[in-house]
């Protein structure tokens, strides 16, 4: 049965809004699902329901019944942010509980899960495989929430016959985004010639941009049937430093910023590359955009938007 009706929780944010649009760009019925109004593009108001996915009663009255696939995205996702207050993991599992309780009880049988690079922890492997997940190296309470939230997913698929799909996904960037994320951050600080704080003097990371991520993520609804019950990673597939991400921020905005180094922070992951081999061969996922391209569209976006 092909897929027609899709609900997208976390729709306001970042990745909703972005996935939202080119869904519906595609003519696929897109209900948004968040507690907050979009004020990146207010027409996909129209099309969201305003809910506080920790409350079970809401959720289990307000959304629609037919429903072909529920993409749940919504989460509290600042790693040190939860550090400081973990009891927003708390708020990430009864989040992911609440729908999947939803999804069962209405017989939903499709489901994606937005997952986590975090979950790979820190390790003497650089670039990983989607198999290298050890609870020895939870880093932190939002890492455990996105390992949490996978086993309930699966929990689900054996219990109750869900046929799901989980995507980890890499630092992703581009537009949509006035957070303390790096690339935002980093692009303000820039204008400003603020100094650039990076945490971690060796840091890499696998920086994705969003038209790749959202590219990946309409790659696994249009190959559902053949990928369904698997997990792959969603990035470029490539290591950047943050400070080489610092510098291409610099370059792109002229800018006199002076870059600090400081220690690492509690919790976060210090180096990570994504295998994305299983993602090329199931879904035909194939990222476009290097760090550099990424980079000049991002800063491109927020001066036409931001300042």
């Amino acid at each position: 049965m092909r897929i027609k009706h899709i609900i997208i929780t976390g729709s306001s944010g970042m990745i909703g809004t972005y996935l939202m649009e080119e869904l519906l760009r595609k003519k696929y019925n897109v209900i948004g699902v968040d507690k907050e109004k979009n004020k990146w593009n207010i027409d996909l108001n129209k099309k969201t329901i305003r809910l506080d996915l920790k409350n079970k009663k809401h959720v289990l009255k307000k959304l629609p019944k037919k429903i072909d696939l529920v993409i749940h995205l919504a989460a509290n996702a600042r790693v040190y942010n939860l550090v400081k207050d973990p009891s927003l993991a708390r708020d990430n599992l009864e989040i992911i509980f609440n729908i999947l309780e939803y999804v069962r009880l209405n017989n939903i049988k499709r489901f994606i899960f937005s997952s986590s690079r975090e979950v790979y922890g820190n390790s003497r492997i650089i670039t990983h495989k989607e198999k290298e997940v050890h609870l020895d190296l939870c880093e932190s309470p939002y890492t455990a929430s996105k390992i949490g939230g996978e086993a309930l997913v699966h929990s689900y698929a054996q219990c109750f016959n869900l046929n799901y799909i989980i995507v980890r996904l890499s630092n992703v960037f581009g537009c949509y985004d006035d957070s303390d994320r790096v690339m935002p951050l980093f692009i303000n600080q820039c204008i400003k010639n603020k100094d650039l704080n990076i945490f971690g003097k060796g840091k890499v990371l696998d920086f994705t941009y969003i038209h790749d991520c959202v590219s990946g993520i309409i790659k696994c609804i249009n190959n559902f049937n053949k990928a369904k019950n698997d997990i792959y990673n969603l990035a470029f597939g490539k290591g950047n430093s943050i400070l080489k991400v610092a510098n291409i921020i610099r370059k792109e905005l002229n800018s006199k910023s002076k870059i600090r180094i400081k220690k690492n922070r509690t919790g976060e992951v210090v180096r990570y590359i994504a295998n994305i081999d299983k993602a090329k061969r199931k879904l035909g996922y194939s990222p476009k955009h290097t760090i550099e391209q990424g980079v000049k569209k991002t800063v491109h976006w927020y001066l036409n938007n931001m300042h």
